[in-house]
């Protein structure tokens, strides 16, 4: 059975990953830090037949991150990490004039420091198996310039970069930048209060990653709404 670990899994994109793999059988490994939340989202997860392991922490963590992937190998190993646990730097959003130093510290140390604690932990998992595979999920604002997104964005930037250079040492994996787009989410929600438009569901967007996962394709980054367009 595939293995897949899954961060920031207890609600949002994470929970909608985990319970789509779940249905299609992988085994998984959630991480979150709200040990509550994590637990529910698991027992929900868990009704699909999977084996489900909830370890409640933050990335940031070394030792936790460690556990996250000492976890999946008693499952059977790694197959799957997919980086999805974010910080924005400051709550709701800022303009660079005014973010805290410490909290745009915080966003680089959870999207993308935490991101590659990760993969070097799991790396020797990923290159044992046949359909080792990196998925980190990335945004919009990596790639333009949108006021009071900087500190959040930067460190997304950051992260599809590492994903590129890591597809490039590593070709024996598949690595994927993925911006999932907007979507109805806590994390956005604390963002940008003020913003109530409709947004698409997590739910609704998990069917692109799972696209990566059935075809398959080069490493590189991609977006959601390019991968749903070609269903």
């Amino acid at each position: 059975m595939a293995v897949a670990i899954i961060t920031g899994a207890s609600k949002g994109l994470g929970r909608a990953l985990a319970s789509a793999l779940a249905a299609r059988g992988w085994d998984l490994v959630l991480d979150a830090r709200g040990e509550g939340a994590l637990k529910e989202a698991a027992g929900a997860v868990a009704g699909h037949g999977t084996r489900v392991v909830a370890l409640a922490g933050d990335v940031t963590d070394g030792a936790h991150r460690a556990a996250l992937v000492a976890a999946a190998r008693r499952l059977g190993g790694v197959d799957l990490l997919v980086h999805n646990a974010s910080a924005l730097g400051a709550e709701p959003l800022v303009e660079l004039a005014e973010l805290p130093l410490d909290g745009f510290r915080r966003a680089l140390e959870v999207n993308t420091v935490a991101a590659l604690g990760l993969v070097r932990e799991a790396l020797p998992a990923l290159r044992a198996s046949a359909v080792g595979t990196v998925i980190t999920v990335s945004s919009d604002a990596a790639v333009e310039a949108y006021p009071t997104w900087g500190g959040y964005g930067a460190s997304k930037a950051a992260l599809d970069h590492l994903a590129a250079v890591l597809a490039e040492e590593e070709p024996g994996l598949r690595v994927w930048a993925v911006d999932p787009g907007d979507m109805a989410t806590g994390l956005y929600e604390a963002a940008v209060p003020v913003d109530d438009a409709p947004r698409p569901a997590p739910e609704s967007v998990a069917p692109a990653f799972l696209r990566l996962l059935e075809d398959r394709p080069e490493s590189g980054r991609y977006t959601a709404g390019a991968l749903l367009e070609r269903r």
